[in-house]
């Protein structure tokens, strides 16, 4: 077939007369004397008619084909509202590509058979429609941040110790020395700091955490960024920024994916219009206790339930700000006028979502970084590299990190993060 070939999109915005197309067949029925197949490509599905009549040396193979099967057709599109999208092609021409039999995908899978065959399972609409809005979420994070004048800063991936705990760390052999795969762009950007000023990039992150919650991956794509001469109150508000920039552009591109997911845009649209409310962790603990009845002691961290019965009450993410320091990252410093706290902050998504960005200054001091880092069982030897970045015209700066993943969780109102990455790594996850 030498006819030039369009996508099924395109086709049925033409409306009418002669087109050609070609995908994967979705769905297939019909008798001896006539076939129907809804065919699929990357833009949408639409339903091609094919009749014995006009295929007669054909139809023996015509009659065996099955779900994702290849095809190339040629026909006549025009309306029909009792098709899928409102549009047929009455087929003139076939080509059969490929073959596919027994495809091993069906309704009755659960989530852990659809986990071994994620190879396929990535085939499906549901899943085209979130990756078509993760491709729009990280070009619009890189779109973000260019165009405030960042610069995007690579970090190695193997590393010779960590930045969070340390039993959430990959050991890798590296020619005989342990070292470990990183779990934050941070510490070598701080150093690029003193040369960009402002700097940001969207990598893998890995942590060892024996997890298996809707919100835990164990590979990760990190959106990470560090700013010279800034505070907290600038970091929060880049952070809000970015999240209203990003839920903009997933609503002004992927209108049919969303609607295809079945999500309320609504609850995406509010998020735009409103100011994200920040409170100290504090001030949470207070609200916890008065309006969810939940007594939280002072200086735990908040669980996972605690922040889902909080963002009950708010329909934008929030900040909470100003957590305990001792259950903080070395590198968080201590507030001058609460040195019991961190200068640090959580944003927390409604509807269950949990922790998207997480961000804080930077400690300068150097003392205090070696004693929160001997407090947390960690070699002092592993960081005099982050040490000298402090040691030579420190400056105040700060930072944050998206869980890029939850990020689109959010955005596409899944009911788990495996599902906004094309081949999730979890605790019990690490093939195909």
């Amino acid at each position: 077939m030498k006819e030039k070939f369009i996508s099924i999109e395109e086709a049925m915005k033409k409306g009418k007369g002669k087109v050609a197309v070609r995908g994967w067949i979705h769905r297939e029925r019909g008798s001896n004397k006539i076939k129907f197949i809804v065919l699929r490509d990357a833009s949408e599905i639409i339903q091609i008619v094919l009749e014995r009549k006009d295929f007669e040396k054909q139809w023996k193979d015509i009659d065996k084909l099955q779900v994702e099967s290849s095809l190339k057709i040629i026909g006549d599109i025009k309306k029909d509202k009792r098709a899928p999208n409102g549009y047929e092609i009455k087929a003139k021409k076939i080509e059969i590509v490929g073959l596919s039999e027994n495809f091993p995908i069906n309704k009755s899978l659960n989530e852990e058979l659809l986990g071994d065959r994620r190879h396929l399972w990535l085939r499906s609409r549901k899943m085209s429609a979130v990756m078509k809005i993760r491709s729009t979420v990280t070009g619009a994070l890189h779109e973000y941040f260019r165009g405030k004048g960042f610069y995007e800063f690579q970090s190695p991936i193997i590393i010779p110790g960590g930045a969070e705990e340390g039993p959430t760390l990959f050991e890798v052999n590296y020619f005989g020395e342990k070292l470990y795969l990183t779990q934050t762009w941070q510490l070598y950007a701080e150093a690029a700091m003193y040369g960009l000023e402002k700097l940001y990039c969207v990598a893998p992150s890995f942590r060892a955490e024996k997890s298996k919650t809707s919100r835990h991956l164990t590979e990760y794509w990190h959106t990470e960024m560090e700013v010279a001469w800034i505070g907290l109150d600038e970091l929060m508000d880049y952070g809000e920024e970015m999240i209203k920039f990003v839920v903009s552009k997933v609503l002004k591109e992927n209108k049919k994916e969303l609607e295809f997911l079945g999500r309320d845009v609504k609850k995406l649209q509010i998020v735009l219009k409103k100011k994200f409310p920040r409170f100290t962790y504090d001030e949470v603990l207070k609200i916890l206790e008065k309006k969810k009845k939940i007594k939280v002691p002072w200086g735990k961290d908040l669980r996972t339930i605690e922040e889902e019965k909080l963002m009950e009450l708010y329909d934008t993410p929030i900040f909470v700000t100003h957590y305990p320091k001792e259950v903080m990252a070395f590198y968080k410093p201590r507030d001058e006028k609460n040195p019991k706290t961190a200068r640090c902050f959580d944003m927390l998504a409604p509807e269950a979502n949990g922790e998207l960005v997480g961000g804080s200054e930077r400690d300068t001091n150097i003392e205090e970084l070696k004693k929160s880092l001997k407090a947390k069982g960690e070699k002092l030897k592993d960081y005099q590299y982050y040490f000298d970045i402090h040691s030579y015209g420190a400056i105040p700066h700060a930072g944050y990190g998206l869980g890029t993943e939850r990020l689109i969780k959010w955005i596409c109102g899944l009911d788990t993060v495996k599902d906004a990455i094309g081949f999730p790594r979890t605790m019990t996850r690490w093939k195909p």
